[in-house]
């Protein structure tokens, strides 16, 4: 019975370590072809790998300029996605009303389009409506396709715990915010932290929608696009490694903090 305990725990850790593996081997070639000495990509490398693209990346306005909107297009994706998906979550799982099924459907309706055709979508909206493309447009965007991610994770999190909670508060004499803001919000607040978080690294990294809706203005994901596909230079390849290190700088720790404890 030992053994096959332990052949069970070895099995899941290989077929885990295999997963993860498969999934990292493209990040990994654009981590390697990062540190490539030459502007052309060739592997094995001629000269002894260079850091002078990351450099680059840290040195160039640029790039800096472009960081620092698709930071600030998330931070405001991460604001409005939450506060309204946190509403829409507790009317999705707290009330019935007139038409509650529709609602659920066509809340949830974005998921479902491949995101180049939900960025079209927007563009000829936008075109329609004469509305000028930039950086507001693409936070719209990002929010179009994650308000509806954040509120099913919300969601989630509302279903799992009790209302008479908030009802007993009613009951002790707390008014409807101090209900909200003391007994709704901590119970919803891991769902609220982890929708957060999704929309964030969503955001942050998105190309298709971005490519569609941010007009003359250039996220980090877009000039990483222009790089490689008009006037390739390595810059582009290690700007998306520090990206991702960046990622999974946020996400690790967060998974290890958040990790059920006994």
């Amino acid at each position: 019975m030992k053994k096959m305990k332990k052949m069970k725990i070895f099995s899941f850790y290989l077929y885990t370590s295999c997963l993860i593996l498969f999934v990292m081997i493209p990040l990994i070639c654009v981590g390697i072809m990062s540190f490539s000495p030459s502007r052309f990509l060739t592997f094995p490398f001629k000269k002894s790998p260079s850091i002078k693209w990351f450099n680059e990346v840290f040195n160039s306005l640029a790039i800096q300029e472009a960081i620092t909107l698709s930071l600030f297009i998330a931070l405001l994706v991460v604001l409005f996605s939450v506060i309204i998906a946190t509403f829409g979550a507790l009317a999705f799982t707290r009330y019935s009303f007139k038409g509650q099924n529709i609602y659920q459907k066509l809340i949830m309706l974005p998921i479902f389009f491949p995101q180049g055709v939900l960025g079209l979508g927007l563009l000829l909206w936008f075109n329609i409506l004469g509305i000028p493309l930039g950086w507001k447009t693409a936070a719209i965007g990002h929010m179009v396709w994650l308000i509806p991610i954040v509120t099913l994770i919300i969601s989630i999190r509302a279903f799992s715990y009790d209302p008479k909670l908030e009802s007993a508060a009613s009951d002790l004499g707390a008014s409807k915010i101090q209900v909200f803001f003391t007994i709704t919000i901590p119970m919803l607040g891991p769902g609220i932290f982890s929708g957060g978080l999704f929309a964030f690294l969503l955001s942050w990294v998105n190309f298709p929608i971005s490519l569609y809706t941010a007009g003359v203005d250039t996220p980090a994901p877009l000039w990483i696009f222009s790089k490689m596909a008009v006037t390739f230079t390595p810059t582009a390849p290690a700007l998306g490694f520090t990206v991702f290190l960046f990622s999974l700088i946020v996400l690790v720790p967060t998974f290890i903090f958040l990790r059920p404890r006994n």
